[in-house]
């Protein structure tokens, strides 16, 4: 919580929880760690509790009680949430777990048995029930009023939007199925009202998020729902349309590539949507791929890759990768690199590959070692890297819309481009002339400097909106 290093807990490092609480108000911390989808669930949960009249302590010494929201992927994820969860018991004493590594409570316990209950991914009632039995709810009706936007652990001028829960996917290095289950899409009309009321609360960018994005609506079989004057399909491109005509950016996540996301792009190319597209490559050996298990094992991602640029020129790319899987041969590796440099992704992240508690890719034969995985991820890097500088050094000189993130003490204004997701991308600074330039403000900058992965800019402020 509040002792932790923003780097470490850049939720709450941003929490926009400011109401004082009243005396004798019983009183909850969170501690949320992992992706944004397990942000979602911390806002969900302390929303519940603002409106059940509990306050909501940034720090252990104010806090009656804390949650630790866990995340359970990576055995080093799973290390760092056990030190979370053994931080607030020495902070405070009463923790309540959940989150992903709820999923195994005998891991949890048998390394913190003083913890007062365990509960897994997306089971808000029981957290609540933990909470009520830990710290009973004790509110004053005309005091203890739940905000109209919820409680945010985002700034307020962009906001998550999960649209979905689970996976029906069996990749052999993940065990996500395992813990947050298959597929379940939310009602187009639920997102379509939720994302309404967060725009109406002054967010600025949506940003969509589920585990499979372009899966979206498959398990509701593409049912219609009554939005507005009209129907709704549950399916990413009719729910991107209706997000689109909300009056935010809209930034899509997590986009597996089937052949129908080429249906995405023209509403990129229209502006209806951010051009921009996280897509979870993984590798590009189709060999790699198939013991992976990867549902786009066999796409001519190359070819789908052209199109997409073709319709619309100027689409972001990022993708994550993983190096070392067991079995990459250095021929493989090599493929990777060629995939590359014809692929020329704009924003790309990658993993050493690692063994995951639970999941099949642990059996496979032929495990790369240590110092070859390190090496081969230096390497990817070191590519990705002057891709990465080269693309930003053609914005030189192109005037671009950005969203400012912050504004530090010396009047430096931290902000982003359509082309960049928060927290993971890169950043555009402007350091001259923000005198009353404000956060979640949209500016037009003209692009004057570019570094490998960050811009800096100026305002034009004859184009200032």
């Amino acid at each position: 919580m509040s002792s932790n290093p923003p780097d470490l807990r850049p939720d709450l490092a941003r929490a926009r929880v400011t109401e004082t609480n009243r005396p004798g108000q019983p009183t909850i911390g969170m501690v949320s760690l992992g992706c944004p989808k397990a942000l979602v669930d911390s806002e969900r949960i302390l929303t519940r509790l603002r409106a059940e009249g509990y306050g909501i302590s940034p720090d252990y010494s104010g806090a009656d009680a804390v949650i630790v929201n866990t995340c359970g992927f990576l055995d080093s994820a799973k290390a760092e949430s056990l030190e979370a969860i053994g931080e607030a018991l020495n902070e405070n004493g009463k923790v309540i777990v959940t989150g992903c590594l709820g999923a195994e409570p005998d891991y949890i316990t048998g390394a913190h048995p003083k913890v007062l209950a365990v509960t897994g991914p997306h089971q808000y009632e029981q957290v609540l029930d933990a909470v009520h039995s830990a710290v009973p709810p004790d509110p004053n009706p005309f005091v203890d009023l739940l905000p109209a936007s919820g409680v945010s652990l985002t700034p307020r001028h962009f906001s998550y939007l999960k649209i979905s829960e689970g996976c029906n996917h069996a990749c052999k290095f993940c065990i996500i199925p395992d813990m947050r289950g298959k597929l379940a899409s939310r009602p187009a009309h639920a997102i379509l009202r939720e994302a309404e009321k967060l725009v109406e609360n002054g967010v600025k960018e949506l940003l969509v998020i589920s585990q499979d994005t372009s899966a979206y609506g498959l398990d509701r079989k593409y049912s219609t729902h009554p939005w507005k004057d009209r129907e709704v399909r549950s399916h990413i491109t009719d729910l991107s349309r209706e997000l689109g005509q909300l009056g935010a950016w809209v930034r899509l996540h997590y986009v597996y590539p089937y052949p129908h996301v080429r249906d995405l792009i023209p509403l990129m190319a229209e502006g209806l949507i951010l051009p921009y597209l996280d897509i979870p490559f993984q590798h590009s050996h189709p060999d790699t791929l198939k013991r992976m298990a990867r549902p786009a094992a066999g796409a001519k991602t190359l070819d789908e890759i052209a199109k997409w640029r073709e319709t619309c020129p100027d689409i972001t790319l990022r993708s994550t990768f993983i190096v070392g899987y067991p079995g990459e041969t250095e021929a493989e590796f090599k493929h990777l690199l060629d995939w590359m440099d014809e692929a020329q992704l704009d924003r790309v992240g990658c993993f050493q590959y690692e063994n995951v508690d639970g999941a099949r890719s642990n059996a496979l034969p032929d495990h790369v070692p240590e110092e070859v995985k390190q090496d081969r991820w230096d390497r990817f890097m070191e590519k990705a890297q002057a891709i990465s500088e080269a693309k930003l050094a053609a914005k030189v000189g192109k005037v671009m819309d950005v969203i400012v993130d912050d504004i530090d003490e010396d009047g430096i204004a931290t902000c982003r481009t359509k082309a960049d997701a928060p927290e993971i991308d890169g950043n555009l600074f402007i350091d001259e002339g923000t005198e009353g330039l404000s956060v979640g403000e949209i500016v037009s900058v003209e692009v004057d400097e570019a570094g490998e992965y960050d811009l800096w800019g100026e305002i034009r402020t004859q184009l200032r909106r």
